[in-house]
């Protein structure tokens, strides 16, 4: 099977952890060479985030757990790639 080397999750947190200590503490995982969070949505107790992971062979189980360890739960798997590059997606503009 295929290395997974990208992951675009949707993921709901809590205002705590801020979003900059949820997003490093992910990145210290040690199959993941960078993530970014992107914030959709805050409301009254939470927040909504795509975060984007690329690594070389991402797991993940590991990383779904990390997220819950944080506190945030991943609400779905908005895009995944595999291979030894991306393919941009056409709809996307």
């Amino acid at each position: 099977m295929a290395p997974i080397t990208r992951l675009v999750l949707d993921v709901l947190k809590p205002h705590d952890p801020s979003v900059v200590p949820f997003v490093s503490q992910l990145g210290d995982l040690e199959e993941i060479d960078a993530v970014t969070a992107t914030v959709i949505e805050v409301d009254e107790n939470v927040k909504t985030l795509r975060v984007t992971i690329e690594g070389g062979n991402l797991e993940v189980d590991a990383i779904r757990a990390e997220i819950e360890d944080l506190s945030a739960s991943v609400h779905s798997i908005d895009q995944v790639a595999c291979g030894s590059r991306t393919v941009d997606d056409p709809w996307l503009g």
